[in-house]
């Protein structure tokens, strides 16, 4: 089956692109890198027999691959006529999602604004609070009350 996607792939890579690069992967899937269009194309197999998994997804900046956007799975006997409007598909599907959608708006896109931060206020750092000092003072007390209570009254 390994064998079977590395030829199909090959296929396919010809037939999608002019510059392409194939290689296979640890789980035994064949991908195509299309550096050029910034899209990839994973050929992978599935349970079934003379079917794979075909996935689709995009390739970021610095060469590092996206997780795929779309998945289908196909049948290898079909031809690589049809496997390739297959792909060609997916990978269209894939770059009209990667593209900002601004049908229909007339105004801009707002930016997003940054988190809110606490203001600092002089005076008030990382220091214990008043509010924290008299609840520590009542522990205290108490702890204080019993043990003048268990250990004062033996004198």
């Amino acid at each position: 089956m390994q064998a079977q996607l590395r030829e199909t792939a090959t296929e396919l890579a010809r037939l999608l692109w002019r510059e392409h690069t194939v290689y296979r992967e640890r789980d035994g899937g064949v991908v195509i890198r299309g550096e050029h269009v910034r899209r990839w194309i994973s050929l992978s197999p599935t349970g079934g027999k003379d079917q794979a998994r075909v996935r689709a997804g995009r390739i970021l900046d610095g060469g590092t691959t996206a997780p795929a956007r779309l998945e289908v799975v196909v049948d290898l006997t079909s031809g690589t006529g049809e496997l390739a409007a297959v792909c060609r598909r997916l990978l269209a599907e894939t770059a009209a999602e990667a593209a900002p959608s601004t049908a229909g708006t007339s105004r801009p896109a707002r930016k997003a604004r940054p988190a809110k931060s606490r203001p600092v206020r002089p005076g008030k750092g990382r220091h214990t609070g008043v509010g924290s000092w008299v609840i520590l003072l009542c522990v205290g007390g108490v702890v204080a009350l019993w043990a003048y209570s268990v250990f004062g009254g033996a004198y």
